[in-house]
């Protein structure tokens, strides 16, 4: 039996999912992969390298410096998140990334970003961390219009929840039988269609199938969730999602709003601990 650990992004909703994680290593609880998509792979990776409440103390750290997000660092260099300091700086100078622990760790770590000419999933699987596993990461948080296309492996990619928002799919494919699924959003979410698509595709008017997966991308999310309730009620799927629409936005310079979201998201995996628990043990 395998298990898994299935991250979905959400940006600045990823504070939720960094509190989850903090609370299952704190109770030795560590599965055997975990796949992250955009925030849920950049914080995610804090799982692997078992750096508990990393992903909240950087962030809280940094919120307000320009360099990490602001339009000051979109208009200069074309990331409203500064790349080369929040990929590169932060773990490598500033708030250092446990690169030994995360090689030394047997679980597997994947991240999903888009490519942006096929606008399919493109699965990446990381080694020990250097620049270009980190460039991995940053690929699967860069969202579209505030980020520059990351270039890294063969590839011209983009946020991986524009294609594969929760893929819970993916982990069964790679013989994960039992999945621990964060999500972001409540559960009763249903995804609305995109309101930035002019944008996209005056940006990306050279990528027609970025603009498509774009598109629909509210019918693969609420497609997505439907299929995470068939698995949880064959039991072969935990959820553990706010419950209700967490106070923060995709950008957020209030680093008291973020520790309240780590914090709903410590809670609830508090409260469910039991219940995680006795799943994980189910024969």
């Amino acid at each position: 039996m395998k298990y898994g650990l299935v991250l979905e992004g959400g940006a600045m909703r990823g504070l939720f999912s960094a509190g989850v994680i903090d609370v299952l290593m704190e109770n030795n609880i560590i599965l055997d992969g975990t796949v992250g998509v955009s925030a849920g792979a950049a914080f995610g990776c804090n799982y692997k390298s078992g750096q508990i409440r990393r992903a909240i103390r950087y962030n809280t750290r940094f919120c307000k410096d320009k360099r990490y997000c602001s339009k000051r660092s979109l208009f200069k260099t074309g990331d409203l998140f500064g790349a080369e300091f929040c990929y590169h700086t932060v773990p490598d100078e500033l708030d250092i990334f446990d690169n030994a622990a995360f090689a030394a760790s047997p679980m597997e770590f994947w991240v999903v970003a888009t490519d942006i000419t096929t606008g399919k999933a493109v699965y990446h699987k990381c080694g020990p961390i250097d620049y270009d596993e980190l460039e991995w990461i940053r690929a699967s948080a860069s969202m579209p219009v505030v980020a520059r296309i990351v270039e890294v492996g063969g590839y011209k990619l983009l946020d991986g929840g524009i294609s594969d928002s929760i893929p819970l799919r993916f982990m069964e494919s790679r013989g994960y039988d039992r999945n621990v699924v964060v999500l972001t959003q409540p559960r009763d979410y249903v995804k609305k269609p995109a309101s930035g698509i002019s944008l996209m595709k005056m940006k990306y008017r050279k990528c027609p199938e970025l603009i498509k997966a774009a598109e629909n991308r509210h019918k693969m999310y609420n497609s997505e969730l439907k299929y995470i309730r068939g698995a949880e009620e064959k039991g072969s799927a935990f959820v553990i999602a706010p419950e209700e629409s967490l106070p923060v936005g995709h950008v957020e310079h209030d680093p008291d709003v973020m520790r309240e979201v780590y914090r709903i998201g410590r809670r609830i995996a508090k409260e469910r601990l039991e219940a995680l628990q006795a799943f994980l043990d189910k024969e």
